[in-house]
């Protein structure tokens, strides 16, 4: 039986001198399943920004080899603006922290293969724990909001940059589908930037579900919530944040507070890569319905809504995805940047 959040959420956390880094003692061998790469440690050790990156996206959002350039130039962005990039993925019987040129061709390559796995919270033993015991059996692991969430935290990463979120479903009276990304950020201390929440959610139910989970919802410069392909989609942002420096000041008074939710920072998509709201509703309801009438569910729900639309908007939909990702990784990196100023450099994770 699971207890209520706010049972859940009892402090049970380490505190540290400069930067008050609200990091829960780690479980006894971790270690043995994480392998951080040297850039990354050395950045977290130095109190240097690091941004956390998902890898679901490459391993079951974008095909090979567009999936290994948007990865790059994803990196490229985040070293634009001064932060490290960590992208997070399962290799070899790891969950691996910033990825080597080998590992990230390895990574995007299993895109064209069907051995390779979605990787949620509730992913994470099993991926880690079966290749433990059969090598063999080591899959590539695309991690999802949540499963990176959890993996960036026992890394000690604040900062997480991703395309949109995942939310309570459309229809979910009947189906209970409702996203892992919005329970992980109730009880994990990360802070996600995105493009809002994907467009064929309930949005609604998405806010009321996160508010009840504890989690602090803003959006850039803006009073209305963003809908993924479009800036607004008539429903109101819980809050506003002016910029970068404004959402590094809220995480570091979350963390200085010993809060153990996550943040979620709305960044509305460019509107050179916008479809419109007015535009996009219409076939966001034929493609939810063909999932329907196809079956598909649970973890394949949205993987078959998401190339539906790509096939009703021609196209369009993949160049707003890759706009908005490129976008929130800047965000990302630049209030990543603004809360190593507050924390100081002064901390060490002992890696």
């Amino acid at each position: 039986m699971r207890l209520p959040s706010t049972l859940r959420r009892l402090p049970n956390l380490s505190t540290r001198s400069r930067g008050l880094a609200t990091l829960r003692p780690r479980p006894a061998g971790f270690a043995q399943f994480l392998k951080i790469s040297d850039e990354v440690k050395s950045a977290l050790n130095a109190g240097q920004p690091v941004v956390a990156l998902e890898s679901a996206i490459y391993t079951h959002g974008f095909p090979h080899p567009q999936n290994l350039e948007l990865a790059q130039d994803i990196e490229a962005v985040i070293r634009a603006h001064g932060a490290v990039p960590a992208t997070i993925c399962m290799l070899n019987g790891k969950a691996v922290v910033g990825l080597s040129s080998k590992e990230m061709e390895q990574m995007t390559d299993s895109a064209n293969h069907k051995e390779k796995m979605k990787v949620s919270r509730r992913d994470l033993a099993f991926a880690l724990g079966t290749a433990m015991n059969d090598p063999t059996r080591s899959l590539v692991g695309g991690t999802t909001i949540a499963g990176t969430s959890v993996i960036a935290h026992l890394a000690g990463i604040k900062v997480f940059a991703t395309g949109g979120l995942g939310g309570v479903h459309r229809g979910v009276e009947k189906t209970m589908d409702v996203s892992a990304d919005l329970t992980e950020l109730g009880r994990t201390p990360v802070a996600v930037v995105c493009a809002g929440s994907k467009a064929f959610l309930d949005l609604e139910r998405t806010l009321e579900y996160l508010e009840t989970e504890g989690v602090y919802v803003g959006t850039f410069g803006s009073d209305m919530y963003p809908a993924f392909y479009s800036r607004e989609a008539g429903i109101k942002s819980p809050s506003v944040v002016r910029d970068a420096k404004e959402a590094a000041s809220i995480i570091y008074a979350s963390h200085a507070l010993g809060l153990t939710s996550g943040q979620l920072f709305a960044n509305p998509i460019p509107s050179e890569f916008e479809i419109p709201n007015s535009e996009i509703q219409s076939i966001i309801k034929s493609a939810v319905s063909a999932a329907e009438s196809a079956g598909a569910s649970g973890k394949d729900n949205t993987p078959f809504i998401l190339a539906d639309i790509l096939r009703r908007t021609e196209g369009r939909s993949i160049k707003a995805n890759r706009g908005l990702i490129l976008n929130n990784a800047k965000m990302g990196a630049q209030v990543a940047v603004e809360l190593s100023k507050l924390e100081g450099s002064d901390r060490s994770y002992g890696f």
